[in-house]
C-alpha cells in the first residue's frame, strides 16, 4: 500500500487500449455506447472509417468516417490506419492518429472490430514500439438460435443475408480463444456489468 503520509504517491496509471468483438446481433455496439455513457470521457470510442455508403439514420464523423474509395487508398498507403480490411465489398480501417492522441491524453481507448480486426491491431501493437496494454474482449450470444432471433427481430435483412450472418458467426465465435476474456451476452444487464468489472479491474491493475 501506498502511505500518503509519508509522501508516497500513486504512480500514473498507463492507458489502455479496450478492443470488443462480436458476432453481429451479440451487442457489443449496444455494450460500447453503455461504457462510454459510464466512463465519459475517460474512454475515447474510435470511430471507424469505411467506403460503404451512409445508411438511413448515419452521421459522419459519428457513425463512421465515410470515405472514398481514393480517399481510404490514400490513407492506407501513408499509414494512416492501425488496421484495415475489406468486408463484403466494402473497406473498413481504424484511423491511427486519434488512438494515439487519447492515449497520451491518459484516455483509455475503446475499439469496436471484428475478429480479423481485432488480429490486425495485435499484429500492429506487437511491431510498436512501447505499444500501450491492450484488453481484449469477446462478447458472445448464448446460442445461434438466440441470434437468429436477434437477427430476425432487427427487420433489417433478408433471409439470405441473414443466413450468411449465422454461418459468419459460428466463424468467428470459434475464435473467442484469441482473446482475453470471454462475455456471453445472455441478458444484457448481466453482461454490462461483467464488461465493466473487467475495465475497472484492469485499470487497477500493477501489472500488465
Amino acid at each position: 500500500m501506498y502511505d500518503v503520509k509519508a509522501g508516497m504517491t500513486v504512480p500514473q496509471r498507463q492507458p489502455i487500449i479496450f478492443l470488443i468483438s462480436a458476432p453481429s446481433g451479440a451487442g457489443k455496439t449496444t455494450l460500447g455506447a453503455m461504457l462510454q455513457a459510464e466512463f465519459g470521457d475517460s474512454l475515447y470510442t474510435l470511430v471507424t472509417a469505411t467506403t460503404r455508403p451512409p445508411r438511413p439514420g448515419e452521421v459522419d464523423g459519428q457513425s463512421y468516417h465515410f470515405l472514398s474509395p481514393q480517399q481510404f487508398t490514400r490513407r492506407a498507403a501513408a499509414g494512416g490506419f492501425l488496421e484495415h480490411a475489406t468486408v463484403h465489398g466494402c473497406r473498413y480501417g481504424s484511423p491511427r492518429a486519434p488512438v494515439f492522441r487519447a492515449l497520451r491524453q491518459g484516455r483509455d481507448v475503446l475499439l469496436n472490430l471484428d475478429v480479423q480486426g481485432a488480429a490486425s491491431v495485435r499484429a500492429a501493437l506487437a511491431r510498436t514500439r512501447r505499444a500501450p496494454p491492450l484488453v481484449d474482449i469477446f462478447i458472445a450470444p448464448p446460442s445461434p438460435a438466440a441470434l437468429r432471433a436477434r437477427l430476425t427481430g432487427r427487420g433489417q435483412d433478408s433471409a439470405a443475408v441473414i443466413a450468411h450472418r449465422l454461418r459468419q458467426a459460428a466463424a468467428e465465435t470459434r475464435r473467442w480463444w484469441e482473446y482475453r476474456y470471454l462475455v456471453v451476452n445472455d441478458d444484457l444487464p448481466t453482461a454490462y456489468d461483467r464488461l465493466r468489472a473487467i475495465v475497472l479491474a484492469e485499470r487497477a491493475r500493477i501489472r500488465q
